[in-house]
């Protein structure tokens, strides 16, 4: 991953762990227990988003440098597949708009993260090159090719 999409996907962490911090609270204040749960699931993910992406806003929790460290060792798709489990479940549990757009963020990291693991993309010239080569090979096999 380059630089500034390191810190495009860590932004974007950032902001998923606020807002689903803030729909999770705010979708706790009801007496429907599915609402509580999904918002305090919310809650959960946030303080994985911040302890996973900015362990410097946790350093006084003593084991956050380690999972940070453990984190950071994940590969992409990896995050990508826990950030959007983690984003969807609450969406599951309790379909209302609190909960979707509380985790539309944290999803979008996971979908960043999930488009890094794909890889970098080609340049036109490299590309153009295989195209002529691969033309050249097909024009080969029907001339030599008996009728």
């Amino acid at each position: 991953m380059t630089w500034w999409y390191r810190w495009l996907c860590k932004t974007a962490g950032v902001l998923g762990g606020i807002s689903c911090a803030t729909a999770g609270i705010w979708n706790c204040v009801t007496i429907n227990p599915l609402n509580i749960a999904a918002g305090v699931w919310m809650v959960l993910t946030a303080c994985v988003l911040f302890l996973c992406e900015v362990p410097f806003c946790c350093q006084f929790v003593e084991f956050a440098n380690a999972i940070a460290a453990r984190a950071d060792r994940l590969r992409p798709w990896q995050k990508a597949l826990f950030y959007c489990g983690m984003a969807l479940f609450p969406v599951i549990l309790r379909f209302n708009l609190t909960t979707l757009f509380g985790n539309a963020i944290a999803f979008a990291t996971g979908v960043l993260y999930g488009l890094a693991s794909l890889g970098k993309k080609g340049d036109a010239v490299t590309y153009a090159r295989l195209q002529h080569q691969k033309q050249g090979d097909e024009e080969k096999t029907t001339n030599g090719a008996p009728e």
